[in-house]
């Protein structure tokens, strides 16, 4: 989650940054403004002066009726978004806590833009979608999946939750998915997305530009979502079963129960290879993580959208002063040893009092690294 902040250049209709550029593809009856993530050495990581931008030109062409719809993509064949660049998030959390709280308060700002952005938006997600890169495209209206899809919330593993907004999106996927999605971190395919809902639209990578021809080329007003829906339509393709499919009634029944606890006393009691290796993935996972995403999510299911970005706000606000964040990230990404130290190291340790604190505006005590 990048946190420098890059120099602007306005250049004809272009909006140009190091790591970002803005432009209005002319179109029939209009234009179509396009979002190209320029980062593609960083895997399109997102910056905190990428998140304001967004949010300011989503803004400026909500209320351009020139721009009747908006198309979002990543440079490069590899991430559409990988979401942030922790090892400066991480870097900025030691040394300036203020400077990482802006990074979330831009990036939360740019998800609720996208949220209530009232035309069409288009994401072309052509590649690795994680954290941050959900945030800005699954609350758009059209999610533009290809074959190289690789779709993950895998926040628990560094010590963090779910957030841009995922406890709005997670509680609403079926069977309970998006509680495994968020507790295991797990990866998942175009296939499995499109399934849970995560994505609308699944075309192949080397009709893109197709499409993007078609939308320019093809008459169509700022309100004809299902126009548009009709017309990426046209471009599907098949693709395998989703591989989480045969174990779906087995995620229903082990996540609809009260606690993390029960949900592992489930999988371990069905004993099956494939329960027994989300039980060892859940073991990997920071505690508090694991615990305090389950509250965020058994209240998410019952929120608005905005009351959910309020309280991810404040959980995000509390992760900065712990323990885990920071080990979880040294271990990802600092030292790369993969084994972090959660403190505490069990989820029986990690208290009601302890899952309250991040529920409310009083900051946590300050971390003990």
């Amino acid at each position: 989650m990048c946190l420098e902040n890059e120099g602007v250049v306005l250049v004809a209709e272009q909006t140009i940054t190091q790591d970002i550029l803005f432009s209005e593809l002319a179109a029939q009856q209009g234009a179509i403004g396009q979002i190209v993530l320029n980062r593609p050495q960083a895997l399109n990581a997102l910056s905190t002066s990428m998140c304001q931008t967004i949010r300011e030109q989503l803004q400026q062409w909500q209320t351009d009726a020139h721009v009747k719809a908006v198309l979002i993509r990543g440079k490069g064949e590899r991430a559409f978004c990988a979401g942030g660049d922790i090892r400066v998030l991480y870097q900025q959390g030691r040394e300036n806590i203020a400077a990482a709280k802006t990074f979330f308060q831009q990036e939360y700002q740019m998800n609720a833009a996208l949220f209530h952005f009232n035309k069409p938006y288009i994401a072309l997600l052509d590649g690795i979608t994680m954290g941050g890169g959900a945030g800005i495209s699954i609350h758009g209206s059209h999610r533009v999946a290809t074959e190289r899809l690789v779709f993950a919330m895998p926040e628990v593993g560094i010590g963090f939750f779910p957030d841009i907004g995922a406890g709005h999106f997670l509680t609403r996927c079926p069977h309970r998915m998006g509680y495994y999605l968020g507790l295991t971190g797990d990866r998942i395919s175009a296939s499995d997305a499109k399934a849970l809902g995560l994505v609308t639209h699944i075309i192949s990578s080397q009709q893109q530009e197709d499409l993007i021809k078609t939308l320019l080329t093809t008459p169509f007003d700022a309100h004809d979502f299902e126009f548009i829906s009709g017309l990426i339509d046209s471009f599907s393709v098949a693709m395998e079963a989703p591989k989480l499919a045969p174990y779906t009634a087995l995620i229903e029944k082990c996540f609809s129960v009260a606690s993390v606890e029960e949900a592992i006393a489930r999988l371990t009691a069905d004993a099956s290879t494939w329960s027994l290796s989300i039980v060892k993935t859940l073991q990997t996972r920071s505690p508090t993580s694991l615990k305090v995403t389950w509250e965020q999510l058994k209240r998410a299911a019952h929120q608005t959208f905005d009351a959910t970005m309020q309280m991810e706000l404040n959980i995000a606000y509390q992760f900065l002063n712990t323990h885990d964040f920071f080990e979880g990230v040294r271990a990802a990404v600092i030292d790369k040893d993969q084994t972090p130290h959660w403190q505490p190291s069990q989820l029986a340790a990690v208290t009601p009092t302890i899952i309250d604190a991040f529920f409310t505006t009083k900051e946590l005590p300050k971390r003990g690294d």
